[in-house]
């Protein structure tokens, strides 16, 4: 037997979709405008995890120009079939609906075949016992919508060495409730007798739920599980410590246990930062209908597998839910956790022997554009950020620092130019100078610190810690108040005011993020 606790991978990773082959089993979320994009875990045992790559990882794959920081990939569904891997998604900035394979799950991952016809969002495929293959989307209701989120679910033959559709295509499904809002994130499943689709309905806010319909015919009609919806936590309202529940996807051990992993959101006094994460939950059939955490019917801290727990043999900085340290002057290339905005960084980011060198560019984090920001996701609820770098070189226009990032319209950057350091919060697009101060020391030593919704920033001196501000409020910078489907990535940025002949780089020792999270569900 395995422990799992929830949440299985905490931060920013939501939308989950999950696969096994034989006793390995995949994990992807969605990654939205950061690059690369759509993150991809491997386990043995359901409970530890490694992040083995990112699938979408060249510019040609993943097209984000100017996207806002909640576009680009929504929801894709990883699924094994005759040996290769097959990942679908929406790039709803550029392209749509398309599909890339594999042979291996590390990579390389062919370029997108977009799906001509394949309207709507969220994607997923479904291999038959014989041989067939089918999609399953969303789009809007063909007899015109009524209401904001008037969606069915449609199911369609795919032709999956061609990349299209063919053949008829049924309007399956819309969702349990009368007049329901968003019935989507659909996956189709075929169980013992029954066709089965599993979707989100309500939105991924607080009215998100799973509810599952089945047919002994792919194509329906299906009929509605009357004890819908069978997994949410709508109804223990605001002050439940886990909220927004919704978005499964069912994958089955090989001792025959199935289990369902989704996403889930844990606020701080009704404030979300760290978005949506992934939760897993244990499943059962009773009357053919699936029953989710049975005897229990919410989330639960801890649950056990029947597996072997196997713990992956990988750099820590690989595995989700633990501390990271970096230190620059002895790594050749980064992990596979570092993200970037809209592209990669190219030459702008350089890994010397002497740390790392990030290129001064004109673009900055306020702007839809492609910034010199290297982040990780944010994790934990209370947490420490610690960046070295020398201030030496840090002329007058040119900024480097440390920064907690919602979106270009709501961050909180400490930054540093001439020897001098500054806060700067962006609220709702406005940027505005909190505090700032001398920096006696280079390289210096920038700390964050979070704590729930409260923020504060020093400086590490030879004195001690010298504090630039403290017990800031970042409630502004959740999903309640700054909008869209992302959580706070953490991370180092350098910027510049002029176009150079010759460009600046701010050069970063090291990086630490210390996470101080007793207990992961509360």
């Amino acid at each position: 037997m395995v422990t799992a606790k929830n949440p299985l991978i905490a931060g920013f990773y939501p939308d989950p979709s999950i696969c096994a082959v034989n006793d390995d089993f995949y994990l992807v979320n969605s990654s939205f405008a950061y690059f690369p994009g759509l993150p991809i875990m491997h386990s043995k045992d359901l409970a530890n995890w490694e992040q083995i790559g990112n699938i979408l990882d060249r510019p040609s794959q993943l097209p984000l120009e100017e996207a806002g920081v909640s576009r680009g990939l929504f929801a894709p569904t990883i699924r094994y079939y005759d040996g290769l891997f097959y990942c679908i998604c929406t790039n709803v900035s550029f392209g749509g609906n398309f599909v890339v394979t594999a042979e291996n799950p590390e990579g390389p991952w062919s370029e997108p075949h977009y799906i001509e016809g394949a309207d709507g969002i969220d994607p997923s495929l479904f291999f038959d016992d014989d041989g067939k293959c089918y999609y399953c989307g969303t789009h809007e209701n063909i007899d015109g919508c009524r209401y904001d989120g008037d969606y069915f679910i449609y199911i369609q033959e795919f032709d999956y060495k061609e990349f299209k559709l063919v053949g008829k295509r049924v309007e399956a499904w819309n969702g349990a409730m009368r007049g329901v809002h968003w019935p989507e994130g659909p996956h189709l499943y075929h169980i013992g007798d029954y066709y089965y689709i599993i979707h989100a309905e309500g939105g991924t806010g607080p009215e998100h739920a799973i509810s599952v319909a089945r047919s002994k015919d792919v194509f329906g009609p299906y009929e509605n599980n009357f004890k819908n919806p069978i997994f949410t936590h709508r109804h223990l309202g605001k002050i439940y410590p886990i909220q927004y529940v919704g978005h499964g996807d069912l994958v089955q051990t090989v001792n025959g246990d199935w289990y369902m992993v989704m996403l889930a959101v844990r606020p701080t006094k009704g404030y979300t930062t760290m978005g949506r994460e992934t939760f897993l939950a244990r499943v059962i059939f009773e009357d053919d209908w699936p029953i989710v955490n049975p005897g229990l019917g919410v989330l639960s801290d801890e649950l056990k597998i029947k597996l072997d727990e196997c713990i992956p043999d990988c750099p820590n900085t690989s595995v989700p839910n633990v501390s990271k340290s970096y230190n620059f002057t002895k790594m050749e290339k980064l992990g596979p956790e570092f993200m970037t905005l809209r592209a990669p960084l190219g030459d702008a980011l350089r890994l010397t022997g002497e740390g790392l060198e990030l290129k001064c560019g004109t673009d900055s984090l306020s702007e839809l554009a492609h910034p010199s920001y290297l982040c990780i996701r944010q994790d934990s609820k209370n947490f420490e950020l610690k960046a070295k770098l020398y201030t030496d070189n840090l002329m007058m226009g040119t900024r480097a620092g440390i920064c907690l990032f919602q979106s270009n319209e709501f961050h909180v950057r400490f930054e540093v130019s001439e020897n001098k350091g500054r806060v700067v919060m962006v609220k709702d697009g406005k940027a505005e100078i909190l505090a700032q101060d001398t920096l006696d020391v280079s390289p210096a030593t920038l700390v964050m610190t979070v704590n729930g919704l409260k923020l504060s920033l020093y400086s590490l001196e030879e004195k001690g810690m010298k504090p630039f501000i403290r017990d800031l409020d970042i409630s502004a910078l959740s999903t309640e108040v700054a909008g869209g489907f992302v959580g706070c990535t953490v991370g180092i940025f350098a910027t510049d005011g002029e176009d150079r002949p010759e460009p600046v780089y701010a050069k970063f020792v090291s990086l630490d993020y210390k996470r101080n999270e007793p207990k992961l569900a509360q």
